[in-house]
């Protein structure tokens, strides 16, 4: 199996095969679709070169950002419909930053013709079989971020939390933040971008990245043996905290890391345990929203931490146990895709338990 939880900074790609120490797996921690993007973008600005951009829908944040100055530097952006979507889902919007939408590409687009997609497959093949590895998979999970497509005049912050409510709400656990192909809800545009680029025959699962990664840190052991918890994964774009009670969703927020310091994390991770924590305030702090619970009497004291930028809370000096599920850390979302992908796959369950162990379920 092939997990790649595609990230705002990297994405990290475990290959899983039954019967493996997982220790042993192939694994790879690479820069993510859009920082490669955007580094291109950079340097056809460095050439004075036009762009045109095709493909699909991806993730944004650094690609946006070089397009942006790409334009200010007073050159000229091309960019089909769904490749355009990446900047914001109402084209009026992208075409107010100066973008030119164009239905078809021909010989009439100039420009240096830039690929926008978050699936790197065929470039993983090569290195891959470079090193003699299997590219054979019984089926493909992937992790990422998606706003989704918000409808206009509509924050994509707050459809975005809209959207993480619903799915607490379902009840289906941190699990059912993936889906198969076919069952992508349509809102979710990057995610179905994702799905639509897979032509390898074998089921392809896509879930969030917050989600997964939660899920993921409770395969560290001491996560594992503690009923309720704050779990909490700074991302280096966006840091998600979900307060567990008996692995059931009490409580949720999530926000943008860049805009959080030691000490404002702490607070808001006090909050969250009590219970007391505004979605208005989250949202009018920039980030996306937070589930209101009502004070709670017996907060958790247990407060476990993942995600490449962990150090921030540590700043605070607020005690925390730092996840490292199967020894290795920017590997916790690939975990929550397998477990997630179990749970999806049940054939699936019996070489995922082997070499992870149990699942870790509600009671």
């Amino acid at each position: 199996m092939l997990a790649v939880d595609i990230g705002t900074g990297t994405q990290d790609i475990l290959l899983f095969e039954a019967g493996t120490v997982i220790e042993n797996a192939v694994q790879l921690v690479m820069p993510s679709p859009t920082a490669l993007l955007a580094e291109r973008v950079k340097r056809a600005t460095a050439d004075r070169v036009d762009l045109l951009l095709t493909g699909i829908t991806m993730g944004g944040g650094p690609d946006h950002w070089a397009v942006e100055a790409h334009l200010k530097a007073g050159l000229r952006v091309w960019a089909t419909p769904d490749a355009a979507r990446t900047f914001d889902d109402d084209l009026g919007r992208v075409e107010a930053m100066g973008v030119r939408i164009v239905d078809r590409v021909d010989g009439s687009n100039g420009g240096r013709r830039l690929e926008m997609r978050d699936f790197y497959w065929p470039e993983l093949i090569e290195a891959l079989e470079a090193f003699g590895v299997s590219t054979r998979f019984d089926a493909v999970a992937i992790a990422v971020f998606d706003h989704g497509a918000a409808p206009p005049g509509i924050s994509d912050r707050r459809f975005r939390f809209d959207y993480l409510r619903e799915q607490v709400a379902r009840g289906t656990g941190l699990e059912g933040f993936g889906f198969l192909r076919d069952e992508i809800p349509e809102r979710m545009t990057r995610m179905r971008a994702v799905a639509s680029t897979w032509t390898g025959g074998v089921p392809i699962f896509v879930m969030d990245t917050g989600p997964a990664a939660i899920l993921g840190a409770l395969d560290d052991p001491v996560v594992r043996a503690t009923d309720r918890a704050i779990v909490v994964n700074l991302g280096n774009f966006h840091t998600i905290a979900a307060f567990l009670d008996d692995r059931r969703i009490a409580g949720l927020f999530e926000h943008h890391t860049g805009e959080l310091t030691a000490q404002k994390l702490a607070g808001y991770l006090d909050s969250l345990a009590r219970g007391t924590l505004s979605n208005q305030a989250v949202f009018e702090d920039m980030g996306h929203g937070a589930l209101e619970l009502g004070p709670v009497d017996d907060p958790p004291q247990f407060l476990a931490v993942t995600g490449p930028q962990r150090a921030l809370i540590a700043e605070s000096g607020v005690r925390v146990h730092l996840a490292v599920p199967h020894g290795d850390m920017m590997l916790t979302g690939c975990f929550g895709l397998l477990r997630a992908l179990a749970a999806r796959l049940p054939d699936l369950v019996p070489a995922i338990q082997d070499r992870l162990g149990p699942a870790v379920h509600r009671h």
